[in-house]
């Protein structure tokens, strides 16, 4: 099975979130930063990945996903803030 990913995409400390899942986090971040797809990170400018994490395939990290997007938002900044609390772009380290 493959190794695929939830991450977190924002626009700023405290801003706007985006919760996604991949195969291939290095590709889909870079994807948001030059707004290829458009959509809602493009609108928002989320373009700073600021939270992440491996999973076994992609159903898992698509499971995940579904429940970071249930969770209320203090939940997910709590999260980011535990793994990332200077909420850096966290992209220059998967490269």
């Amino acid at each position: 099975m493959s190794t695929a990913y939830t991450y977190i995409m924002s626009n700023k400390k405290h801003g706007t979130l985006y919760i996604g899942s991949t195969v291939d986090l290095i590709k889909r971040v870079w994807e948001h930063k030059n707004k290829i797809y458009g959509g809602f990170t493009a609108k928002y400018g989320l373009t700073q990945l600021v939270y992440f994490e491996e999973h076994d395939g992609i159903i898992n990290a698509g499971e995940q996903e579904k429940r970071f997007k249930n969770w209320r938002r203090e939940w997910k900044i709590a999260l980011i803030k535990k793994h990332n609390p200077l909420w850096r772009d966290l992209y220059e380290d998967i490269l």
